[in-house]
């Protein structure tokens, strides 16, 4: 449960909806809610929170703690609160302008993929799909554990980011094991040797 003394925990079933309203919002449409999303990805928390109740009457106790609670305690980092403002950090299909850090960037960072996929990645790089930006993961383990959700024996391929980085190619950190680049070229990619005995490692 997250929240602050008051009402005003949230029980797991107020988490789910919140959370998942938060990524469809933040991520997907805005306008829906009717907010508006400045070029950065950046919502108003109290206009969140006003359409957040309007929505959804059980909602209407909402308040900022609430959502700050949300954001603090997500395992994935997948949220940003700053200047009483809101947004989701990765995953948008929408285009925004993320001004994400980019120092300290791992010198190998990690995509899944499948066997059917693997030649057509290696020979033409990785690219946006549904989402507008490229997902990396920062450990082979969180790169295999989103690879899954697709394919039970995914192909993990390795991105040497330090070379890329010194092409030109930037690379964001957005979650706490996720980073993003609008594309990848094939010379910085090849298949893991890594196997699944590594899920042992931090993910």
């Amino acid at each position: 449960m997250c929240g602050t003394p008051g009402r005003f925990l949230l029980n797991e079933q107020e988490v789910e909806i919140i959370g998942r309203t938060m990524a469809g919002v933040l991520r997907h449409f805005p306008k829906t809610y009717g907010l508006e999303m400045d070029d950065a990805g950046w919502i108003e928390l109290k206009d969140f929170i006003t359409a957040l109740g309007i929505r959804n009457r059980r909602l209407r106790f909402v308040k900022p703690h609430h959502i700050l609670g949300l954001v603090e305690t997500d395992p994935k980092g997948r949220y940003e609160h700053r200047d009483g403002r809101l947004r989701a950090t990765y995953g948008h299909s929408l285009n925004v302008a993320l001004d994400l850090p980019t120092n300290d960037i791992p010198a190998t960072l990690f995509f899944p993929t499948t066997e059917e996929e693997c030649r057509v990645l290696l020979e033409a790089g990785l690219k946006p799909t549904d989402r507008s930006m490229v997902h990396l993961s920062a450990t082979w383990g969180s790169a295999h554990e989103a690879g899954s959700v697709r394919s039970r024996s995914p192909v993990i391929l390795e991105i040497d980011a330090s070379a890329a980085i010194q092409s030109g190619i930037v690379i964001m950190k957005a979650g706490k094991t996720v980073l993003l680049a609008k594309e990848v070229p094939p010379e910085f990619l090849r298949r893991s040797e890594q196997v699944a005995e590594e899920l042992g490692t931090s993910t």
